[in-house]
């Protein structure tokens, strides 16, 4: 009776026991969901108060689906209070991350974005590319530093210089620095690159590798392309469409009926200047439709069937395409300089090989061009204006780029070794290169397009000053990382807010959920 009795005492106490865990491991489930929906409204860019439209979606969906996980589902907090705590928490995880990362970097580089959010407050975007021993990569947000007054140079060493501080960012490794090119940025005195140079002259340290933003340089370039006679008649018409909403649903009902490949226009804005091609294209397709609806709401744009006017319109659209691809070409994380700049001169040649062909009339490269060529227009194609556009444009490029060619031998050195002048190589490098281009091994495991694999692979004490230089080159940023910035629907962020949000959207690493979990005491949502 009495050993029943301890069996009977031992089955209720593991039931109530097994109970509490169950509770403990389902809050703890909750906070872990809370976290994990934070994460998404954060890198969505999204409000925070629609953790609470997330939570009425969930409830609403337990509610036809699963009736029975709607206490489950409910447990799970998404205030506007929780959803920014979560955020903050796991932005300073991931910052506490790249403090330990940092401390491993061998060379790292900077790269400076200054714009404006919606209220007009200045601020400032540093990003951190560096590379470690074993030639792995890191590309994070290291700060976003709001400029509340002025926003010269002084100010924004004073930013840079904090934020290399708190990060505990050593200044000798510092290899390159990128900017927009703004005069408060490049300026050789007051300007950043200035400040900057000077600290490192007072450090004893060699100057920087300063880069003007290749993608920021190309969109200056593309500007000679105004050609304000086409982009002027192609914007009014599309903003008679659009503007009014009910002669854009009849446009679009128009391009219906005439079983259109496309369905609608495109808006063009100077903001977001690569839409310009996607609107030229769009527009010179649509040409015919567009003309005809235009005149059965009594607007009449005689350029629309002057042939003349037509070639401008295609042959803009082919520049402009190409200038797309290029950009498009430059974009994305994590890109090499050699790689970039590789581009860069392919498109020169481009453009050098287009102004011969263009002169002969030859459409081989412009197939917009081409085919209304094909079509045999009653006027002549306007080679003489064409080809002054293209020296034009050509003549930008050589201007713009003129500070990345000074850096090629560099940039040639780090894209191919083998293919290196050894007698013109600086003497640190000589006899490495001799080595490395008599290594058939090592020949045979080169491929252009995993450098940082092949630098990772060589022998330290054989290709010291090799390696070291590849490291600096690897942290080059060409262009500056995309990210997203105060919008009309987050301007209610404060900038301590909005940092965190941008730096889960572009981190490469994982905020530690489970740790942050198993830090709270978790509670159900009231």
């Amino acid at each position: 009776m009495r050993a029943d009795k301890v069996l009977k005492l031992k089955s209720v106490l593991s039931a109530q026991q097994n109970t509490f865990v169950r509770q403990t491991q389902l809050n703890q489930s909750s906070v872990r969901a809370s976290f994990q929906v934070a994460k998404l409204i954060a890198t969505n860019g999204r409000p925070f108060s629609d953790g609470e439209i997330v939570k009425k979606c969930m409830n609403a969906v337990a509610e036809e689906v699963c009736p029975d996980k709607k206490d489950v589902l409910n447990a799970v907090s998404l205030s506007a209070s929780t959803v920014t705590r979560r955020i903050e928490e796991m932005g300073d995880n991931v910052y506490a991350q790249l403090q330990e990362k940092v401390k491993e970097f061998e060379f790292f580089a900077l790269a400076l974005d200054e714009s404006n959010d919606v209220q007009d407050t200045a601020q400032l975007l540093i990003f951190l590319r560096g590379v470690n021993s074993n030639f792995e990569v890191s590309e994070e947000l290291a700060a976003l530093q709001s400029l509340k007054g002025t926003t010269t140079g002084e100010d924004i060493f004073g930013k840079v210089c904090q934020t290399m501080g708190e990060l505990g960012l050593d200044w000798s490794k510092l290899a390159s620095i990128t900017t927009d090119g703004a005069p408060s940025m490049v300026g050789a005195s007051r300007g950043l690159i200035g400040r900057m140079n000077k600290e490192m002259e007072e450090r004893g340290l060699t100057p920087l590798l300063q880069v003007h933003c290749l993608i920021h340089q190309q969109a200056l370039c593309c500007k000679v392309l105004k050609w304000e006679s086409v982009m002027k008649v192609v914007v009014s018409c599309i903003n008679f469409i659009r503007a009014n909403g009910l002669k854009h649903r009849q446009f679009q009902a128009f391009l219906a009926e005439l079983e259109s490949a496309h369905g609608d226009v495109l808006y063009h804005t100077e903001v977001r200047w690569l839409s310009r091609g996607r609107v030229l294209r769009r527009f010179y397709e649509l040409l015919p439709e567009i003309n005809t609806f235009l005149l059965t709401k009594g607007k009449t744009v005689p350029e629309l069937i002057d042939a003349e006017w037509k070639w401008d319109l295609a042959f803009l659209t082919d520049v402009t395409e190409m200038l797309n691809g290029l950009n498009l070409q430059l974009q994305g994380k994590g890109k090499l300089i050699c790689d970039m700049y590789s581009h860069i001169k392919a498109f020169e040649v481009k453009i050098a090989l287009l102004v011969g062909q263009v002169q002969k009339q030859d459409f081989t490269h412009l197939p917009v061009t081409k085919s209304l060529s094909a079509e045999k227009p009653v006027a002549p194609f306007p080679a003489e204006k064409s080809v002054e556009a293209l020296e034009k444009l050509k003549a930008e490029f050589d201007v713009r780029f003129r500070e990345l060619h000074v850096h090629a031998k560099e940039i040639r050195l780090f894209q191919n070794p083998f293919a290196a002048n050894i007698d013109k190589a600086p003497p640190s490098y000589q006899f490495e290169l001799a080595e490395l281009q008599n290594c058939d091994i090592l020949k045979d495991t080169f491929k252009p397009n995993g450098l940082i694999e092949f630098y990772a692979s060589l022998p330290n004490e054989t290709y010291p000053n090799i390696k070291r230089q590849a490291m600096k080159m690897s942290t080059l940023f060409g262009s500056m990382m995309k990210s997203p910035m105060k919008t009309t629907k987050g301007s209610r962020l404060t900038d301590e807010h909005l940092h965190q949000s941008l730096r889960l959207a572009v981190t490469g690493m994982e905020p530690d959920i489970g740790l942050l979990t198993s830090q709270k005491q978790a509670h159900s949502s009231h």
